[in-house]
């Protein structure tokens, strides 16, 4: 039953609504030495990659976790530190929330 005056949520606009509001369902990085990497933006991230992620022990250990080992190969050969992908999951999570405090709530 709807309640009057209220707009009805429909999940696949809500989906839609955030991947819009968030830039897609892939984070896109460039490495130093110009390779683009990839991986699930956090907000679309399924089941297996978040166990993944969330049971990684170490700082390498989420890296690969996030990256997987063949982007991870990569990303190491340019230089780049563990830690950086912390740095770089905390600007996506600070992005996020700014973005999608903008979209609209309902239809």
């Amino acid at each position: 039953m709807s309640k009057p005056n209220r707009a009805r949520y429909r999940l696949s606009e809500v989906r839609q609504q955030f991947t819009d509001a968030v830039g897609g369902d892939v984070v896109e990085f460039e490495t130093d030495n110009g390779d683009v990497l990839t991986f699930p933006h956090p907000l679309f991230t399924d089941a297996e990659w978040d166990a993944k992620v969330d049971g990684a022990a170490t700082a390498h250990d989420k890296a690969v976790a996030i990256l997987g080992e063949e982007q991870y190969e990569k990303y190491q050969a340019a230089g780049h530190s563990d830690n950086d992908i912390a740095l770089l999951m905390m600007a996506v999570q600070q992005d996020m929330q700014g973005q999608i405090k903008k979209r609209p709530t309902r239809s």
